[in-house]
């Protein structure tokens, strides 16, 4: 059954609407929580739906772990730069800030000092911690600060001096969430002393091992929107500490694929923010939370038809080649290029060919050269140029 809303409930029947709710506050199921929405204590109900769909995601979880053993580990990592680059793509997409996917993969591949001034570098550069072991704190004001300074606080500079952090730790003047056409609908807590008071409990209830991780990280999530700590770049920072800690705690590859799903379901995202945020909800946070969890189930579900949909046309592929007249080595040169079309947006450089198949360069400029003159390579010119091959020349 539907869990149905309080603040639906409002106009309807009082009766049943204040039933309700001493019925939620008085069940073995509900959780309250150390910190208020409004004036109301924050719960959540352990109702079917959370407890369904959870359970689904830890399976999906577990079916993508056995995909990704599977696949060859340059693919891997051919996809998660791929979906990196989508992901920061999308999350500057909601908050409407412009960006190309050419523009975050030319930072995302510069190694030199000089990516360090260029726009994004300190997006990519933290989402690039999903990948890796690096783990950062999340129990203070100031640990929520640090991410914003790395995250985001050098495009927020350049776009609009204004809306940086004037603050102790974040705003000290109101801050208003509105529409494309300005209405207001919501305002973030005020003054500094409160918002980081507030933050201070959501990061107590983000902490609390009891409450099961998938619960903590959209409550998480919901509170830093409520609270609403700086005058820009709230989403981009809540999104990126949701799909860290997913990351995390399941499958790294998952922590790329949050934004998209959001943006997909943008709608819902805002109305259940705006359904916990009424005061007629009384603080119940249980409506976002199976928002927030179909998200990632959702962002689960593509994961995983993703993955298995190339790694199935991978074998496809690896048949063909293996069945051609080539010689063992370009056999091999062409699999490796195959992987690149199939999990990467943009292909693979003559230096990551290399690497990958430990050749010397005039070996790897050899091999193109061949593939080159059968018309079944994809060139992408470029500082580095980028291969790939044409997958239709296969067939």
């Amino acid at each position: 059954m539907k869990y149905k809303l309080l603040s639906h409930l409002f106009y309807k029947n009082k009766d049943e609407y204040n039933a309700l709710y001493q019925q939620r506050m008085s069940s073995e199921s509900t959780v309250v929580l150390p910190i208020k929405i409004g004036d109301h204590n924050a719960f959540y109900c352990l109702c079917p739906e959370i407890y369904e769909t959870s359970l689904r995601i830890m399976q999906l979880d577990k079916m993508v772990s056995v995909v990704e053993d599977e696949l060859p580990n340059a693919a891997l990592i051919q996809f998660a730069n791929k979906c990196l680059i989508d992901e920061i793509k999308l999350t500057n997409d909601i908050e409407g800030v412009y960006s190309t996917r050419k523009e975050l993969s030319a930072v995302l591949h510069e190694v030199s000092s000089k990516a360090k001034k260029k726009r994004f570098y300190g997006l990519l550069n933290k989402y690039q911690m999903l990948i890796s072991d690096n783990e950062f704190p999340l129990n203070t004001s100031t640990d929520i600060r640090e991410i914003y300074n790395d995250l985001v606080f050098k495009e927020v500079a350049e776009d609009c001096a204004e809306n940086i952090p004037d603050g102790e730790i974040f705003r000290k003047d109101m801050a208003e969430v509105t529409t494309s056409t300005q209405k207001v609908i919501h305002k973030g807590a005020y003054p500094e002393t409160k918002i980081i008071q507030l933050m201070e409990q959501a990061l107590n209830v983000l902490n609390q091992k009891e409450i099961p991780i998938l619960i903590r990280i959209s409550i998480f999530h919901y509170l830093f929107g409520y609270i609403h700590p700086f005058y820009d770049g709230n989403g981009r920072t809540s999104r990126f500490i949701s799909s860290y800690l997913l990351s995390k705690e399941f499958e790294f590859l998952i922590g790329f694929r949050l934004s998209y799903t959001i943006k997909e379901h943008i709608k819902d995202y805002y109305e259940a923010f705006k359904e916990c945020n009424d005061e007629k909800n009384l603080g119940d946070l249980t409506p976002f939370i199976i928002m927030f969890l179909n998200i990632i189930l959702e962002s689960f579900e593509n994961l995983y038809e993703a993955l298995e949909k190339r790694k199935n046309l991978l074998s496809k592929y690896s048949e063909i080649i293996e069945n051609s007249n080539m010689n063992e080595e370009l056999k091999i040169f062409t699999y490796v290029l195959t992987q690149a079309s199939l999990f990467s947006n943009e292909g693979i450089t003559k230096r990551q060919l290399g690497i990958e198949l430990d050749i010397s360069p005039s070996t790897v400029d050899k091999r193109l050269s061949k593939l080159r003159q059968m018309e079944m390579l994809l060139e992408e010119n470029g500082k580095p140029a980028r291969y790939m091959i044409d997958l239709n020349k296969l067939l």
